[in-house]
C-alpha cells in the first residue's frame, strides 16, 4: 500500500471515528457530546465507587425506607446518569404517548403543554415545576404559555445544566432553576399561580410529603397536575413475574417504591387538595410510550460501543459502562411493565387548592 493510499485510509477511519464518537447524541436533539459525558458533581474518579453505592442502597433495603437517605440516594443516581440521559434521550427526561405522524420530540412537547394547559394559567403568572431535572418541560412549557416557571431539583449538576439550556434557549429570564429539595421547599406560602410535576414525585418516600409542600406553596384556587409513576389495577402482588418487573424499575430509577394508582387521589385530599380530574394517559387511544424504547435497541448498543472506548481511552470515568449497562437493562423492565400493563408513567391527576372562606 503506497503512502497516498495509507494517509487517506488513515484519514477516513479517524473521520469515522470522530463521526461515530463525538458526533452521535440523541436521535433529535443532543443535549450532550459523547466525549462528554461525566459523573455530573461526582469527581471522575469516583464515579465506580459512587455506582457501588447506588447498588448498596438495594442490598439493604431498609435504608431506602428511612426518609432521611432518600434524598442522596436521588442525587447519587441523578449524577451518575444526567450526562447519558441528555446524550441518549434529549433534555426532557419523562415519557409520552406515541402520536402518529409526530416524532419523539414533537409528541413529548405537546405532552408538556398539555400539563399547562391543563392548569389554566396566564402569561405573566409564576408557576412551579416541582422535580425539573434539566428544564426540558420548563423550557417547552414556558416558551408555549407565557408564564415565568420555578423548577426545584435535588441534583446541583442539574441545576447548572438546566440554567445553561435556558440562556442557550433565551428563556432565562422566564425559567429560574433552585437547588432543594422538594419535600422542604425554600418558598414562601401561597406564592405561586400554579404547579406541576412531570415524573418526579415518584422519588419522594411519602407522596403525601411532596403534596403537602406543593399545597403550601400554591395560591388559594390554583390548579396542580402531576403525571405519576404507578402500578394499574392489572398489577398483582402475587405474581413473581410482576414483582420482578416493579422491583427492576424501581432498582434502576431511584424510587424508595412505587406506589398504586388508589393511592393518588386519596393521598391528594389528605393533604387538602380538591381533585378535579384523575386519568391515566397510557391507556387506549393512546399508542404505545414505551414504542420508543423498543426502537432504540439499535442505538443502545451503538452508544454502549461509544461508552465503551471512551471508558477504556479514559475520555469517559470509570463506572460509565456500568451506568449505561443499568439504563438498558431498566429499560427493559419498564418496556414488560408497558407490555403487560401493570405500570404506567403518566398516571394524571388534576388538583385545586381550595379558595379561602370569604370573612363574613
Amino acid at each position: 500500500m503506497d503512502s497516498i493510499t495509507l494517509v487517506c485510509t488513515a484519514s477516513l477511519i479517524a473521520g469515522g471515528l470522530y463521526w461515530f464518537v463525538c458526533m452521535l447524541g440523541a436521535a433529535e436533539q443532543k443535549g450532550k457530546r459523547a466525549v462528554d459525558l461525566s459523573g455530573g458533581s461526582i469527581d471522575r474518579g469516583q464515579v465506580q465507587e459512587n455506582y457501588n453505592q447506588y447498588w448498596s442502597f438495594f442490598r439493604r433495603p431498609i435504608e431506602i425506607e428511612k426518609a432521611e437517605n432518600v434524598p442522596a440516594f436521588v442525587d447519587t443516581f441523578y449524577n451518575l446518569v444526567t450526562d447519558i440521559y441528555e446524550w441518549g434521550w434529549g433534555q426532557s427526561f419523562h415519557f409520552s404517548p406515541s402520536i402518529p405522524g409526530k416524532s419523539n420530540l414533537e409528541s413529548t412537547r405537546i405532552h408538556e403543554e398539555m400539563a399547562v394547559d391543563l392548569i389554566g394559567v396566564k402569561p405573566g403568572q409564576k408557576i412551579l415545576d416541582a422535580g425539573c431535572g434539566v428544564g426540558g418541560p420548563m423550557r417547552a412549557i414556558a416558551a408555549h404559555s407565557g408564564c415565568n416557571v420555578v423548577g426545584i431539583t435535588i441534583n446541583e449538576y442539574q441545576v447548572s445544566r438546566a440554567k445553561a439550556h435556558n440562556k442557550k434557549a433565551g428563556l432565562d429570564k422566564q425559567c429560574d432553576v433552585v437547588c432543594g429539595n422538594f419535600l422542604e421547599m425554600p418558598f414562601e406560602d401561597e406564592s405561586f399561580d400554579g404547579a406541576y410535576s412531570i415524573e418526579a414525585t415518584c422519588h419522594a418516600p411519602k407522596l403525601e410529603d411532596v403534596y403537602s409542600e406543593i399545597f403550601r406553596v400554591l395560591k388559594p384556587g390554583s390548579l396542580y397536575v402531576s403525571y405519576e409513576w404507578v402500578t394499574t389495577e392489572l398489577y398483582r402482588g402475587e405474581d413473581p413475574e410482576h414483582v420482578d418487573i416493579i422491583q427492576g424499575i424501581e432498582r434502576g430509577d431511584a424510587l424508595p417504591g412505587l406506589r398504586s394508582y388508589s393511592d393518588i387521589a386519596e393521598t391528594a385530599k389528605k393533604v387538602g387538595f380538591e381533585v378535579v380530574k384523575e386519568k391515566d394517559l397510557a391507556k387506549p387511544p393512546a399508542r404505545p410510550w414505551w414504542s420508543r424504547l423498543k426502537m432504540g435497541r439499535i442505538a443502545y448498543w451503538r452508544n454502549h460501543i461509544v461508552v465503551m472506548v471512551l471508558e477504556t481511552l479514559g475520555v469517559a470515568p470509570k463506572g460509565t459502562i456500568d451506568v449505561h449497562e443499568m439504563l438498558f437493562k431498566t429499560a427493559d423492565y419498564l418496556t414488560r411493565g408497558g407490555e403487560t400493563g401493570i405500570f404506567t408513567p403518566m398516571h394524571m391527576i388534576l388538583c385545586r387548592k381550595p379558595e379561602k372562606p370569604q370573612q363574613a
